[in-house]
């Protein structure tokens, strides 16, 4: 493959991965009393403290991914936060039916974006990043 190509589909992957951290923390900001209210309808202890450290990794991490600085620990620590997300926010073989379907949707959504991100920790960020490797 030509390198350019290479590194540009690199460059759209990460930016187009990152979209979707960088809105979701926003919106966790501008929602704050939102999210902590729903990560602890989840039986999570101290929501207050899990959605500000929520807020730290998806919007710096989808940052960092979508600049390239950091990327490859970026991208673990999104992957590792995706599956997290994944197995406790959308555990759909434990909800009523109405719900399955848009669960497990979500649910293989994050095992997906899980993969991406270990794609790029695996491969790097490109040569058009921050770190240009």
């Amino acid at each position: 493959m030509n390198p350019n190509t290479q590194n540009l589909a690199a460059l759209a992957g990460r930016i187009l991965l990152a979209v979707i951290f960088i809105l979701s923390g926003f919106g966790k900001i501008t929602g704050f009393d939102g999210a902590v209210g729903y990560i602890a309808s989840k039986g999570l202890p101290m929501a207050q403290l899990v959605a500000v450290a929520t807020i730290a990794v998806e919007l710096g991490g989808g940052i960092l991914l979508a600049i390239g600085y950091k990327a490859r620990w970026a991208a673990l620590a999104l992957a590792i936060f995706s599956l997290l997300a994944a197995l406790i926010f959308h555990n759909f073989w434990d909800v009523e039916a109405a719900q399955k379907m848009n669960q497990q949707i979500n649910f293989l959504k994050n095992l997906a974006i899980t993969g991406g991100m270990l794609m790029v920790f695996a491969f790097g960020p490109g040569r058009y990043s921050v770190d240009k490797s």
